[in-house]
């Protein structure tokens, strides 16, 4: 496969798109232009959670029609929303710093994504030893639904629903933030792309 089309190189290409398009971010009045890192940080929890999701359906597909592709797509997809959800978490980090002068450790979602990401390392790490695919679909459907019962109950401390961008009746900083995510989708893709293929090379 060409260098230009391996799904690594479109990977970091998109990731390099992604860092420019947030540089250009609109100002929100209260934050500033350090409102670009929450625009950033909240569209790649969210390709995280896409992910992760996305591995769920597929391994129920595979469950049910019993068919590898969709197991390894499973595999996957579970690894690339993991690899975005524990590197979403210095980027929250990031956004506390220079939105709130400090880095509010004791934040109860803070806390929880921290544990789902050492968890689901832990996880995947095993499934990639165990290297079963029923046993990956069926785990990557367990993450999810436990992931997001447990966040459907914790407390709102900095993340207060409604959603403030989508909420904010600001069209181009709702517009840009969907762009923003488009982006983070693709590429969290091209990662799945590229374990996909890795997974294919060691099977």
């Amino acid at each position: 496969m060409p260098k230009f089309k391996s799904p690594l190189t479109l990977f970091f290409l998109t990731v390099i798109v992604i860092a420019l398009l947030a540089l250009f971010g609109p100002e929100e009045k209260s934050l500033g232009a350090n409102v670009r890192i929450v625009y950033l940080h909240g569209a790649w929890v969210l390709s995280a959670e896409v992910a992760f999701l996305a591995a769920a359906l597929a391994g129920l597909i595979g469950l049910i029609t019993r068919r590898d592709a969709f197991h390894n797509w499973s595999a996957a997809l579970g690894r690339s929303g993991i690899f975005f959800w524990v590197t979403y978490l210095p980027l929250s980090l990031w956004a506390m710093q220079s939105n709130w002068n400090g880095l509010f450790l004791s934040e109860p979602r803070f806390r929880l994504a921290v544990t789902f990401a050492v968890t689901g390392v832990l996880l995947q790490l095993g499934l990639w030893l165990v290297n079963t695919g029923w046993i990956t679909s069926v785990a990557n459907i367990v993450y999810i639904v436990v992931l997001r019962v447990v966040f459907a109950t914790a407390d709102n401390v900095m993340h207060p629903p409604p959603s403030p961008i989508f909420n904010s009746g600001n069209y181009i900083i709702i517009g840009f933030f969907l762009a923003l995510i488009i982006l983070t989708l693709v590429a969290a893709f091209f990662l799945a792309q590229w374990f996909l293929t890795f997974s294919r090379k060691t099977a």
